[in-house]
């Protein structure tokens, strides 16, 4: 029984570096990809926020939309790119996660709602009239391993930190 609980012991002890080598670095790359096509898609496109600037909420619907939209094409084109290589990783999370929130508020939360019911109709990936707010949420949750463990091993962040620490 002890030889089966080292041999345990050692297989999550590998399958842990594994998650620190590759785990992180998919959720930058699936995180950074789609991030940086919505950066693409409002590059190449029209600004619509001045239709919905009175749902930002507190304290965005205060910059002219035209800011906005700067902002948030900048920080999806500049965030993703940066998620892809591993670059300020927890920086662009935290931001893109508050980008993030401002979308879900203003552009896929429910127009109205009575009950938790209600409201979780809106938990889905298409609108029909409830709101899709389910993707967003699920970015923010692949979000929160990226701020709180930070990038992983395959990534500038680990590079640089391990060259300007000499480890």
């Amino acid at each position: 029984m002890n030889a089966l609980m080292k041999n345990t012991a050692a297989a999550l002890q590998r399958t842990d570096l594994l998650g620190l080598w590759l785990g992180l670095l998919s959720l930058r790359l699936l995180l950074g990809w789609d991030y940086f096509e919505s950066g693409l898609e409002k590059f190449q496109g029209e600004n619509w926020f001045a239709d919905i600037q009175q749902r930002f909420p507190f304290p965005f619907h205060l910059v002219p939309p035209e800011w906005s939209w700067q902002l948030a094409t900048w920080f999806e084109l500049l965030g993703g790119l940066a998620l892809v290589l591993g670059l300020a990783t927890r920086f662009f999370s935290v931001s893109l996660i508050v980008l993030t929130v401002v979308a879900i508020a203003s552009v896929h939360w429910p127009a109205s709602w009575n009950s938790f019911a209600e409201l979780m109709q809106g938990y889905g990936f298409t609108d029909k009239g409830q709101g899709n707010f389910k993707l967003p949420v699920l970015f923010i949750g692949m979000f929160l391993p990226l701020v709180a463990m930070g990038p992983g091993r395959l990534s500038l962040d680990h590079w640089l930190r391990q060259r300007w620490l000499g480890r």
